[in-house]
C-alpha cells in the first residue's frame, strides 16, 4: 500500500523536529518504519545511529520485525528498536560506576517494591495494603518528576501524609541501593539524571542517536520527556508521533501536556497530521469525531474514512449484568451466524475489571473460548517465579526480595523463626540476608541444625553461581534445579500430576529463553547469565497483559488495555454514569480523559460496534438504577439506534435477511 501524502511528508521531513499527530487507525508504524528506511537508504543515516523508542515490547517487536522486512535483516543491524525502559536500561548498564551501582543489579518488579516497603512500614502501616499501595504511587510520581527523596522532603509540608511518604521514600532508596536493585522507574530516571549531570556521558550518547523516533508521544511522562530532549540536544533531529485525543494514562504520569511542551521548547516544530483512517467504517468514526470534539485541544483535527458507510452503532438494553451478558452472547451468536464470522473477531471491553466476571460466567457455560487480556502472565506462573528468583539470587546475593522467596523453597528446614533471626542479625549489623547467612557470627543467634541448613543452601548459591560463570551456564543451572530436587517439590506441591507436567513445561520454556539470550544471535550479542536475568525481568514488568494470540477465541479487556488493537466486531458494555465515565472521574471533574477513554473504545471496532447498558446493577452489595452514560447523548442521533426505538423493516429488508439466513446454513451443511 502507498503511502498517502500526509505520511510521505512525515516520512520526508528529516530538516528539524517532526510532530505527526497521528489518530486513531491512521497507519503511525507505517510512517515510523518507512522513515527509517528513508533516513537509512535516501539520506545516508547509519542504522545504528537510529533509535526508535515506544512504550510496550509488542509494539517495538512490530517495528522492528516491520523495518527488517524494508531495509533486510543485515542493513538494519544496529538498528535501536525498543521500549522506553530498555533503552534507559541498556544506557545504565553502560555507566553503572558513574550511577554507584555494581555489576549483577536487580531489577524490582511492583510485588518486590511492595515487599520491600511493607518491610520497612511495618510499624506504621501494619500491612495495609491501601497506605502501602498510596506510598508506592507517591514514590513513583516523584521519580517521574524527576525529585530524588532530599527534594521530596523539602517540598513536603511537615506533619503531612506527603512528608511521612518523602521520609520512607528516603529509605526505600537507601534499601535499593544497599540491594544493587533498581526498580522501574529508576530505568528513566537514572539515565535522565546522568546526562543531566554530565555533560561528556550526554555528548557519548547524543553521538550514538542522531535521529530519535518516538511513538506514543502523548504517554510520555515528564522524566521520559526530559529523557527526550537531552538525547536529541540542539541538533532536534527527531519525529515524535502522537495522539492527544488517546492520551488514557494520566494515572501513570502521562502528560499530554507534553504535545504543547513541544511548540515551547522547539518553535521550528513541523506539525504534520494523519486524518486519513484505514480501520473504521465511516459512520464509528463519524461518532468517534462527533464525541471527541467536546474535549478541549492543543491541536485540530478531523479524521476521515474512505470505507463504507457502515451499520448504525446499536445500544442493547438489559434488566441487570447477567441479562446485559446473557444480551450480548444472543447478539454475538446470531451476529455470527449471519455472518459466518469467527469468535476471534468479537471484542468485549470494559472500563474496571470487575466487570468481566458475569461475561466469563455465560461464555463458559456456553462453551465458547474466550481469553482475558491481561490475566496471568507466563511470569505470573509460581514455578516460574521460583526458577527466576534462584537466577536472581545467583547474578545478586544481595537481591534479599528472590532470597526470602526461594530460601526454603523447596523445602530445607529454614523456617520462619530462622529468618526471622537472619533479619534481624542482618540489620543490626547493616548488612544483606546473604552476607548475614556468611557471617562467622551468625552461629551466635542460630542454633546448631539451623546453621547447617542456612550454611548448607548458601554454600550452594556460591558455588552455582561460580560454576555459572566458568562453564555451560544452562547446564550448570538444569544440574543446580536437579540438584534442589524441584521437580519432586512441584509433583509434591501442584494440584494434579498433570499440573506438576504442566509446571516443567513452563520450566522447559524459561530454559529455551536462556539458552536463546546467552547464545545470541545474527542481530543480538550473546549475554552473561547477568544480563540474561535483567532482561527476562524487564520482559515479565513490560508484557504482562500483552500475550498476542491469534487463536479461536472471543477477546475480553479493559478499555485501557484495548489501546492500539482493532477488531471486526466490538461490544462496549456497561456505558452508564458510574462505569464510564467512572464515578472517580466525575467527583474529580476529570471527565476529559473518561471520554477519550470511550473515543479509543470506539475506534478500536472496524465494522460494527455495540453498546450496553443496564436499568438495575449491583454495586457495593446494594443495587443501583443507573442512567445511560452522557458520552451515548453526544454520538449523533443520526448514527445511533437505541433498542427501543422500533426499526420499520421493509418487505424487500425481510426477504434479504431470509435469504441470508439460508445461505449461512447452507454453508454449515456444505
Amino acid at each position: 500500500m502507498q503511502l498517502n501524502p500526509a505520511q510521505q511528508s512525515a516520512v520526508e521531513y528529516i530538516q528539524g523536529p517532526c510532530l505527526v499527530l497521528a489518530g486513531a487507525g491512521s497507519g503511525k508504524t507505517r510512517v515510523i518504519t518507512n522513515k527509517i528506511a528513508y533516513l537509512v537508504n535516501v539520506c545516508g543515516y547509519k542504522p545504528s545511529h537510529i533509535a526508535a523508542v515506544t512504550f510496550t515490547n509488542k509494539a517495538a517487536r512490530e517495528m522492528k520485525e516491520r523495518v527488517s522486512q524494508t531495509l533486510g535483516k543485515k542493513a538494519s543491524r544496529g538498528l535501536k528498536v525498543s521500549t522506553f525502559h530498555t533503552l534507559g536500561l541498556n544506557i545504565i548498564k553502560k555507566h553503572l560506576p558513574t550511577l554507584g551501582f555494581k555489576q549483577g543489579f536487580s531489577l524490582f518488579d511492583d510485588k518486590d517494591t511492595y515487599a520491600l516497603l511493607n518491610d520497612l512500614t511495618e510499624e506504621t502501616y501494619a500491612g495495609d495494603k491501601d497506605e502501602i499501595r498510596l506510598l508506592q504511587s507517591s514514590i513513583s510520581n516523584w521519580k517521574n518528576e524527576l525529585i530524588d527523596p532530599s527534594k521530596a522532603l523539602e517540598t513536603s509540608p511537615k506533619d503531612s501524609i506527603k512528608s511521612q511518604h518523602a521520609s520512607f521514600y528516603k529509605e526505600y532508596a537507601r534499601h535499593m541501593k544497599a540491594y544493587n536493585a533498581l526498580d522501574f522507574d529508576d530505568l528513566i530516571l537514572l539515565p535522565t539524571l546522568l546526562f543531566q549531570n554530565h555533560e561528556k556521558i550526554r555528548e557519548i550518547w547524543q553521538q550514538k542517536i542522531r535521529y530519535l523516533l518516538v511513538d506514543e508521544y502523548q504517554d510520555t511522562n515528564t522524566s521520559q520527556y526530559q529523557l527526550v530532549r537531552l538525547i536529541v540536544g540542539e541538533r532536534a533531529r527527531f519525529t515524535v508521533v502522537g495522539d492527544d485525543d488517546q492520551s488514557i494514562y494520566s494515572w501513570r504520569g502521562a502528560q499530554p501536556k507534553n504535545l504543547n511542551l513541544l511548540k515551547q521548547h522547539y518553535p521550528s516544530l513541523k506539525l504534520i497530521k494523519l486524518e486519513q483512517n484505514y480501520r473504521s467504517c465511516q459512520r464509528i468514526l463519524h461518532s468517534a469525531n462527533i464525541l471527541i470534539q467536546n474535549n478541549p485541544h492543543i491541536f485540530d483535527k478531523r479524521l476521515f474514512s474512505t470505507l463504507n458507510q457502515g451499520e448504525k452503532l446499536k445500544v442493547l438494553v438489559a434488566k441487570n449484568e447477567e441479562h446485559e451478558a446473557e444480551k450480548v452472547l444472543a447478539e454475538m451468536l446470531a451476529h455470527k451466524f449471519m455472518n459466518n464470522t469467527s469468535y476471534k473477531d468479537y471484542a468485549i471491553l470494559y472500563r474496571g475489571n470487575h466487570q468481566s466476571r458475569v461475561f466469563e460466567k455465560i461464555l463458559m457455560k456456553n462453551r465458547i473460548p474466550y481469553k482475558i487480556s491481561g490475566g496471568m502472565s507466563f511470569f505470573g506462573r509460581t514455578e516460574v517465579k521460583d526458577i527466576m528468583s534462584y537466577l536472581r539470587v545467583l547474578v545478586n546475593v544481595d537481591d534479599d526480595n528472590a532470597l526470602l522467596r526461594v530460601i526454603n523453597t523447596p523445602t530445607r528446614g529454614i523456617g520462619r523463626v530462622t529468618l526471622a533471626k537472619i533479619g534481624e542479625f542482618a540489620n543490626v549489623h547493616q548488612m544483606g540476608l546473604f552476607e548475614a547467612l556468611s557471617h562467622p557470627q551468625i552461629s551466635s543467634v542460630l542454633g546448631a541444625k539451623a546453621l547447617e541448613h542456612v550454611s548448607g543452601f548458601a554454600k550452594l548459591i556460591v558455588t552455582t553461581s561460580d560454576n555459572a560463570q566458568r562453564g555451560d551456564t544452562q547446564s550448570v543451572i538444569r544440574d543446580f534445579l536437579k540438584s534442589i530436587q524441584y521437580e519432586e517439590h512441584l509433583y509434591a506441591t501442584s494440584a494434579s500430576p498433570k499440573a506438576a507436567e504442566m509446571g516443567m513445561n513452563n520450566i522447559n520454556t524459561l530454559m529455551g529463553w536462556i539458552k536463546d539470550l546467552i547464545a545470541g544471535d545474527s542481530l543480538n550479542a550473546p549475554m552473561t547469565l547477568s544480563e540474561v536475568v535483567q532482561r527476562l525481568t524487564l520482559r515479565d514488568m513490560m508484557e504482562r497483559g500483552e500475550e498476542d494470540d491469534e487463536a479461536e477465541q472471543v477477546q475480553l479487556m479493559t478499555l485501557h488495555a484495548s489501546k492500539g488493537l482493532e477488531f471486526p466486531y466490538v461490544f462496549m458494555v456497561g456505558m452508564e454514569e458510574g462505569l464510564l465515565p467512572h464515578q472517580v472521574s466525575v467527583d474529580e471533574e476529570n471527565i476529559d480523559e473518561e471520554r477519550r477513554l470511550a473515543y479509543v473504545g470506539i475506534t478500536r471496532a472496524q465494522q460494527q460496534l455495540f453498546f450496553t447498558i443496564a436499568r438495575e446493577r449491583r454495586q457495593q452489595g446494594e443495587f443501583i438504577e443507573p442512567t445511560p452514560s452522557r458520552f451515548l447523548y453526544e454520538l449523533p442521533s443520526d448514527d445511533i439506534e437505541w433498542e427501543w426505538q422500533k426499526k420499520k423493516v421493509t418487505t424487500e429488508e425481510k426477504a434479504a435477511k431470509a435469504q441470508k439466513g439460508i445461505a449461512a446454513l447452507k454453508s454449515i451443511f456444505d
